[in-house]
């Protein structure tokens, strides 16, 4: 058995002596795991790193074998910037902690493929929730922004219920609003995505990450999340303090 795909780096442990298993989102296997013998190195392969993959197995059930070939490595060019590298590597344990094996998903492979893409510019963070929401939408558990839940009309949305992930306008909140989570305008086309804005954003998707991705299943978001959201919160934190 053996087949070739794009793949996406996602997690790289050691296994055995000198040999690595690595996890890979391929456009047409999904979620995929193999053995890289001979390579104990696991700087030589980041997390986002694109390549050209050959896996073998005896069965198709098996562990199997990878021959990797590295296109690009999107860390490289975000190296000096930390805060972007954690939001690579969230990305990429996010879905290698929430993905089912050998599932075959290419829009999520695109898409992340395209998140990528924009790390190094400067819009990155909002394309981190986008990201998010892209995600969840992709698995089955998308908002709805188009109109608000209580009213059916799209004026002033401005919070999601944390129930339904359905759009409530600020008119119909009421005494509710401190139940709902913020809705960033960027999301909808409204307002930039001002730091503050992509904290909220970053909270609302971790919400129903948490909700539909991990909860369920008895799991909790992986870790390199929670760092990376914290760390960027106290970025938010500092660029909205006053000059002195």
């Amino acid at each position: 058995m053996d087949w070739r795909d794009d793949g996406i780096v996602l997690s790289v442990r050691p296994h055995g002596e000198a040999a690595l298993i690595v996890g890979l989102l391929t456009r047409e296997h999904g979620r995929h795991l193999g053995i890289v013998h001979g390579q104990r190195r696991r700087a030589q392969l980041p997390p986002g790193t694109l390549v050209s993959a050959l896996w073998r197995g005896r069965l198709a059930e098996h562990l199997g074998t990878w021959t990797l070939e590295v296109d690009r490595t999107p860390a490289a060019a975000i190296m000096d910037q930390p805060l972007r590298l954690l939001a690579l590597v969230s990305a990429c344990a996010v879905l290698d902690a929430a993905l089912a094996e050998r599932q075959p998903l290419p829009p999520v492979f695109d898409g992340t493929l395209a998140f990528l893409d924009t790390l190094p510019t400067p819009h990155w963070d909002a394309a981190v929730v986008q990201w998010e929401v892209g995600l969840l939408g992709t698995l089955g558990f998308g908002l709805d922004v188009s109109r608000c839940a209580v009213t059916g009309t799209n004026d002033r949305l401005a919070f999601i219920s944390p129930r339904t992930g359905r759009a409530v306008s600020l008119s119909a909140a009421g005494p509710y609003r401190d139940r709902l989570l913020p809705l960033p305008g960027f999301l909808i086309g409204q307002e930039p995505a001002t730091p503050a804005a992509v904290a909220d954003g970053l909270t609302l998707t971790g919400h129903f990450i948490e909700r539909h991705l991990f909860a369920q299943a008895g799991k909790t978001p992986p870790e390199a999340r929670a760092r990376f959201v914290e760390a960027y919160r106290r970025s938010a934190l500092r660029s909205a303090a006053p000059l002195r």
